[in-house]
């Protein structure tokens, strides 16, 4: 049996406490000293494309290298996501993927499956993904399921074949993320109800982003995602893609419905300048990546950083670590992770006074330590 305390951040409270853990979390004790150090659940990332030089969509030794990588910044489990490439390249990542799940990676996080952003998307908000947008036939999607880690899908709900594939996806308990699309208020809406009325669960991709902005007279994806009290929905806050009052507007009105994502590419954690992503040369200047023409194209971002971009943006501590970690769990079903309480994984954040990850632990075993 192993220990840590601290000051514990539960889903609503901070409280000095002693956690007593193997594999689980086994006991919780209130304790009285005096400690400057934050014990919060572990991160998920539920949209993440790289980090640290490395591409998902590049093998199985790059999978391990960024999740390792964002590993170190919190992030103890992850969904490794598609870029839109060409049909055979996405099925060789679904593979690649497949065999770590299967095997695992020692000292990194839980890989819970794969986000496919990508084909299944708008040629007309395509952002930075590259122009191989496929409409998502009946053969494709039998071949996207046989592979079986797939558990959450981008998709434009414009799309021909769209509305049955959603269907199928809801009933294969795979999450349909609307994104990457020009569909209105109305289309995203009935997209909602679709996917409900067939025991599913729905979210947006990256809220605000590759989709229509919130108008007057036309609400968009954005106001469908406000209004509609069954959906979650992805931001990227990083301060660049979307603009803090946006991020309050989203999580007074959304609560425990918004989740924090990366969205991070083979950049994130490498010096500024020329990097790549899904084939496209990108620039990374002042903590931004851009395409040749100025689209934003992924990010740099850490969980670590959101957690702390929130904080500093007027969230409360639990809050924060509720935008990191709870809601995720809840969008993805993941009763066992996501907070701290007696019966969860031993999934933990050890975060200093300056909210700098000092350790990080993965079922009761440190695998990281600054």
């Amino acid at each position: 049996m192993r220990f840590l305390d601290g000051k514990i951040i539960f889903r609503s409270s901070v409280e000095e406490g002693i956690i007593e853990f193997d594999d689980q979390i086994r006991m919780i004790t209130p304790f009285s000293g005096v400690s400057d150090r934050y014990i919060l659940p572990g991160f998920i990332d539920a949209h993440v494309h790289g980090g640290d030089g490395a591409d998902m969509m590049d093998g199985v030794d790059a999978l391990k290298h960024m999740a390792r990588f964002h590993l170190r910044h919190g992030t103890t489990t992850i969904l490794p996501t598609t870029i839109t490439r060409p049909w055979e390249d996405i099925k060789s990542a679904l593979q690649a993927v497949s065999l770590v799940i299967s095997r695992g990676i020692e000292g990194g996080p839980h890989i819970h499956g794969v986000h496919l952003e990508g084909p299944f998307i708008s040629p007309h908000r395509l952002g930075a993904q590259p122009a191989f947008a496929l409409e998502p036939t009946p053969e494709r999607l039998a071949e996207i399921l046989a592979y079986g880690c797939v558990r959450v899908v981008t998709m434009a709900p414009e799309l021909l074949h769209a509305e049955t594939a959603m269907k199928e996806f809801a009933k294969a308990g795979v999450r349909v993320s609307i994104g990457h699309t020009r569909a209105s208020y109305e289309q995203t809406e009935r997209s909602l109800c679709l996917v409900c009325q067939k025991g599913g669960t729905v979210g947006a991709t990256h809220l605000f982003n590759a989709m229509q902005a919130l108008y007057g007279r036309e609400p968009g994806p954005v106001g469908a995602f406000l209004c509609e009290d069954a959906a979650y929905a992805e931001m990227i806050f990083d301060t660049h893609h979307v603009h803090p009052a946006n991020f309050r507007l989203a999580s007074k009105i959304m609560k425990n419905r918004l989740l924090f994502v990366t969205d991070a590419m083979r950049g994130a954690g490498q010096k500024e300048g020329i990097s790549t992503l899904g084939g496209q040369e990108v620039m990374i200047r002042d903590g931004v990546v851009r395409l040749p023409d100025g689209t934003l194209a992924g990010s740099v971002l850490t969980l670590d950083q959101a957690f702390r971009n929130a904080v500093n943006y007027g969230a409360s501590l639990p809050t924060a670590s509720r935008l990191v970690s709870t809601n995720a769990a809840r969008y993805l079903g993941l009763s066992d992770r996501g907070e701290i309480s007696e019966g969860r994984l031993a999934d933990f954040v050890v975060m200093d006074s300056n909210l700098d990850v000092k350790e990080v632990w993965v079922k009761g075993v440190r695998c990281y330590q600054a």
